[in-house]
């Protein structure tokens, strides 16, 4: 049977969406790689998360559900799906939206099948809710991850509201500590008494003035959400661009440029847990066949 593959870039917060349903995210150079084969099964949807087996696999199902119900096919085909990631898993670093985009592509590799670029993200963002895996939808983090750039959105009305590239040369340092951290597990109640703060937050993105929409965002969330705000600071102290919480956490990112990279490492080692290196993306998800 037919076999498609693709890969779907990650994405940090800019501004998180979950207290108002309007947030923004960039785009980095993580990734999801996603192989989808076609079987004789029809509906049933089997497979493996080759990067962490223990987790749950009820979205990519989902997913492939979902496009071949679209073309009318769930009833002639099930599949086999294969991903394999280095994104952390419920930390905050937007491995549900990536893992959405890249099985969505892939089953669309499979079938030989082209679609606009807003119906795939929705197909995955629909995939998410049945999966139990959104609250908001997160077309911000959908968008960024798929289209590369930073995206602000009204995940509420599935808008993209605006899009733009960043500059290339910038780094991401991400420090991501052991625990695990699940969007449908969070207590929203804290984060909505910020919502204010949030919507200042989006309208500087939405301006263009990202950094300060991150950094806003940032200390706003951590705060809401009980985490230190001090490691976010020591950030941008030692040279960062922009710093602040990704998504629900408990993972945090600083951007900067390489001459400050050794710097921030250097402090942030003291937190625990691990620290991924990477650098902006621009670039758009794909089909790999």
């Amino acid at each position: 049977m037919a076999v498609g593959e693709a890969v779907a870039y990650g994405a940090i917060t800019v501004v998180n969406a979950l207290a108002t349903g309007r947030g923004a995210a960039l785009g980095v150079k993580l990734w999801t790689r996603a192989r989808v084969r076609l079987t004789d099964k029809p509906g049933i949807v089997e497979g493996a998360i080759l990067s962490d087996p223990r987790e749950d696999k009820t979205l990519m199902k989902k997913c492939v559900l979902r496009v071949l119900k679209r073309f009318g096919l769930e009833k002639i085909y099930g599949a086999y799906v294969e991903t394999e990631s280095n994104i952390p898993i419920a930390k905050g670093l937007k491995s549900s939206s990536v893992a959405s985009n890249a099985v969505v592509l892939a089953t669309l590799n499979a079938l030989d099948e082209r679609l606009p670029d807003m119906e795939i993200l929705r197909l995955g963002v629909e995939a998410s809710f049945d999966a139990g895996v959104t609250v908001t939808g997160a077309l911000d983090d959908a968008s960024a991850s798929y289209l590369g750039g930073i995206t602000v959105t009204d995940n509420r009305a599935f808008k993209i509201l605006k899009r733009f590239e960043v500059d290339e040369r910038l780094k991401v340092i991400i420090s991501v500590p052991e625990f695990k951290r699940y969007t449908t597990k969070i207590d929203l109640s804290r984060l909505k008494l910020m919502a204010d703060g949030l919507d200042s937050a989006f309208r500087e993105a939405l301006e263009g003035r990202w950094q300060t929409a991150m950094k806003l965002n940032g200390v706003v969330c951590a705060s809401a959400l009980g985490y230190r705000v001090e490691p976010i600071f020591k950030a941008l102290e030692l040279g960062a661009v922009a710093s602040g919480l990704s998504g629900k956490g408990p993972a945090i990112a600083a951007i900067a440029y390489e001459d400050a990279i050794p710097r921030i490492i250097e402090v942030w080692k003291s937190l625990g847990g691990t620290i991924i290196k990477t650098s902006v993306n621009n670039e758009k998800a794909h089909m790999l066949r």
